[in-house]
């Protein structure tokens, strides 16, 4: 009897420590601390002579993910260098909504007085690409999970917009993608303050560039996961991991400033 107690009781602890995600593999995976690899510009910030990744850039899980809490988070961050009209873009990232009824905003810049902007944003289960006044769907995007978003503009008419594995190219009036300003840009809220649609969730790892990525290159990067490096450094604009800090890891100083977001080691992942 007394043995039967004691297996109980260890059968009751084990099954409460696996509910908590304490034997979870990725649990005992090694997690890169913030900036634990960044880009290196011997130049200094906007070159590209010589540039390369240092540090260890294995695609590790990052320590930490940024939370927002649906009510006031956000960050605000720098634009040098930020493609303007209708030059070639790209943006990729890491997102974890808990909330999908609120048009919970992933990413915006641009020019909101005039509706000259790049914004990606969630509604009802699917990605959506915001420009000129106008909405485009994207594939579809679930709540509670983690996903892999993104678009890929090389100018003209069409944008790829990309949710894990999957991708759609609506078709945008060439009126509609002219971005006349880079201020402001936000993540995780609306660009203006009065009409902040704040995001309930995780985000990680954002990287925005000034060339479109290719179908086969986004697909690498969400290959990598979560705690990938960029591709085409190149053109990369800037590289906001979100691992405990807002800083900019790209080289070109477009660090961010974070308003009631806080970091979580987590994060289910």
């Amino acid at each position: 009897m007394t043995y039967g107690w004691a297996i109980l009781i260890i059968a009751v602890v084990l099954g409460a420590l696996f509910q908590l995600g304490v034997f979870n593999s990725s649990s005992f995976s090694p997690r890169a601390p913030p900036g634990a690899c960044q880009v290196f510009r011997p130049s200094g910030p906007g070159t590209t002579t010589n540039i390369n990744l240092m540090g260890v850039c294995t695609g590790q899980l990052p320590q930490y993910v940024a939370k927002f809490n649906g009510v006031s988070s956000y960050i605000s961050t720098g634009t040098t260098g930020f493609p303007l009209g209708s030059s070639p873009s790209s943006f990729v990232g890491w997102v974890y909504i808990t909330n999908p009824q609120i048009y919970p905003i992933i990413f915006n810049y641009g020019t909101i007085a005039t509706n000259q902007m790049a914004l990606i944003y969630c509604y009802s289960n699917a990605l959506y690409f915001f420009s000129g006044s106008a909405a485009y769907a994207g594939p579809g995007l679930s709540s509670n999970a983690w996903h892999f978003v993104g678009w890929s503009y090389a100018g003209g008419t069409s944008v790829t917009l990309y949710v894990d594995a999957q991708s759609t190219t609506p078709t945008i009036p060439q009126e509609n993608i002219l971005l006349g300003s880079t201020n402001p840009s936000v993540i995780g809220a609306y660009g203006q303050p009065s009409l902040h649609q704040y995001l309930q969730g995780y985000l990680a790892n954002f990287q925005l560039y000034n060339v479109s990525l290719s179908a086969n290159q986004v697909q690498a990067l969400y290959l990598e996961g979560i705690g990938g490096a960029p591709l085409k450094l190149q053109n990369l604009v800037s590289w906001w991991q979100l691992n405990g800090d807002t800083k900019d890891y790209s080289g070109n100083n477009n660090n961010g400033v974070s308003t009631a977001v806080t970091f979580t080691s987590q994060y289910g992942r």
